[in-house]
């Protein structure tokens, strides 16, 4: 139903070292580069920042990334924090959202909130 996500960043390669950090701890990897645009994904581009010349919007909602269990919840959310985000709730059991519900959630280099997330 979707084909790719995008969203404007301020700094590309600031954003891109954030980005590169969590996929890759769970799994997926740059598919496309440009001066303009980087995209991820494990098959196909999916998710895109991109870099326009104007300031991203102020927060809204988020994006949830699925992981394959909750030591790639972990391994996520310590890279991200590693590499130029902000903790914004760090992993755990989220049992208001269900039994297997386990997340940690990130503010990327914009101020986007990430969360990561496993149901396994």
């Amino acid at each position: 139903m979707i084909d790719h996500v995008g969203f404007e960043v301020a700094e590309l390669a600031r954003s891109a070292r954030f980005y590169d950090a969590i996929f890759g701890a769970l799994g997926a990897r740059r598919i496309i580069e440009s001066e303009q645009a980087v995209a991820y994904g494990i098959n196909a581009p999916v998710l895109w920042i991109v870099v326009r010349g104007r300031p991203p919007g102020p927060a809204y909602g988020h994006l949830a990334l699925e992981a394959t269990g909750k030591a790639a919840v972990d391994a996520a959310h310590a890279a991200g924090v590693l590499n130029g985000g902000n903790d914004d709730g760090p992993p755990g059991q989220r049992a208001r959202y269900g039994a297997r519900y386990y997340a940690a959630y990130l503010r990327d280099p914009d101020g986007l909130r990430v969360e990561v997330v496993s149901r396994r």
